[in-house]
């Protein structure tokens, strides 16, 4: 079957090329994406080809002939550059010329046309564009993990400060050297955004949202919100533990299936926490966990509570995939999130990924 087109038009070359750019990176389009600069190579092109969406600038929009865009085009996003084209839309004008004239043709169709501000993030932009985009009908995805080889690592211990959170993502970014791996953070108050100096548009709430109300636009979605750290994806955690309370620990375990039915990561880290609803669902789902331990009689206390209560709720199976974790003194840890590789941590984890996942 012949994949279907989605076309960006742009006389601003730069721009043009960025959200390209940004689209191919961040999307898991079902189509094939062309990119246009002028309009008469597009006008050229849709004489030829149907289109299936087709984002275009206002100004572009102007000079394209009417007939082309009713005929070929099956959604069009319009980027708008002023404030006219939204007074012409209040009016249900067609855009095709300066004066909204339609030379005695009949206007695309509402649920064909949209309108999106052209001065806003890629990460908004794209955002509109997955939540818009009508027919995905030719484009199944699995919903299941079944068919995958994709591992659950959950990393989760009732002892705090003892190095969990950079354990966790230096395993991450270890293995996302050989594999590609997805990292979730579920602690209440991360400091994520503050130690990478960054502010998220989105972040595992948002996911969460898209997911129940479109699962099969999953795949979509997921690169728009996924960020990056020293080749580890990640999903921003949560700004607010407040909206955690009301996703049951199924339906987090049911994204993480759906994320491997997608295909398109072979390890997901899930960084727990034990406020979390649903701890123990998604620690029975693990391929492997890891608990890190101490010495002291607090830590020691806590460990063997934690295992009455596994043993007591009859879930052994926990215990069986548990590999406990002890550090020996680290004399330097970097704080640096985008350098976990490098250090003594970083040795240590190595040498677990050796000889536990890989039987080295």
């Amino acid at each position: 079957m012949k994949q279907k087109i989605f076309a960006i038009c742009d006389m601003e070359e730069g721009y043009a090329v960025r959200l390209s750019e940004y689209i191919l990176d961040k999307v898991r389009l079902p189509y094939t994406l062309h990119l246009f600069t002028k309009v008469e190579e597009l006008q050229k092109f849709a004489g030829q080809e149907e289109i299936a969406v087709l984002v275009i600038s206002e100004s572009a929009l102007r000079m394209l002939r009417e007939e082309y865009v009713r005929r070929q085009v099956a959604q069009m996003f319009v980027l708008q550059e002023d404030e006219g084209l939204r007074e012409r839309e209040a009016d249900g004008l067609s855009c095709g010329n300066e004066s909204g004239s339609t030379d005695g043709k009949q206007p695309m169709a509402e649920d064909k046309l949209h309108y999106i501000s052209k001065f806003q993030s890629p990460e908004q932009i794209v955002t509109i564009l997955t939540e818009s985009i009508t027919n995905l009908s030719d484009w199944k995805i699995r919903t299941t993990a079944e068919s995958t080889d994709m591992k659950l690592i959950g990393i989760y211990t009732p002892v705090k400060r003892c190095l969990q959170t950079s354990f966790a993502i230096t395993m991450g970014q270890i293995l996302a050297k050989e594999h590609r791996v997805l990292y979730f953070n579920f602690e209440n108050y991360s400091g994520f955004g503050q130690m990478l100096k960054r502010e998220f548009a989105m972040d595992m709430i948002d996911l969460m949202y898209y997911f129940r109300c479109d699962k099969e636009k999953l795949a979509l979605r997921l690169p728009a919100v996924t960020q990056n750290m020293n080749g580890l994806d990640y999903i921003p955690p949560m700004q607010s533990y407040a909206g955690r309370r009301e996703v049951t620990g199924e339906e987090w375990l049911e994204l993480c299936r759906c994320i491997a039915g997608i295909g398109q990561y072979e390890y997901i880290i899930l960084d727990l926490d034990d406020s979390m609803d649903g701890l123990f669902d998604l620690l029975r789902s693990c391929y492997k966990i890891y608990t890190i331990t101490r010495e002291d009689g607090f830590a020691v206390a806590k460990i063997n509570q934690y295992e009455q209560i596994l043993q007591f709720h009859e879930m052994e199976e926990i215990a069986a995939k548990t590999v406990k974790c002890r550090f020996p003194v680290f004399k330097d840890i970097t704080v640096d999130l985008n350098l976990m590789t490098h250090g003594e941590l970083a040795g240590y984890v190595k040498a677990i990924i050796r000889e536990d996942l890989y039987g080295k």
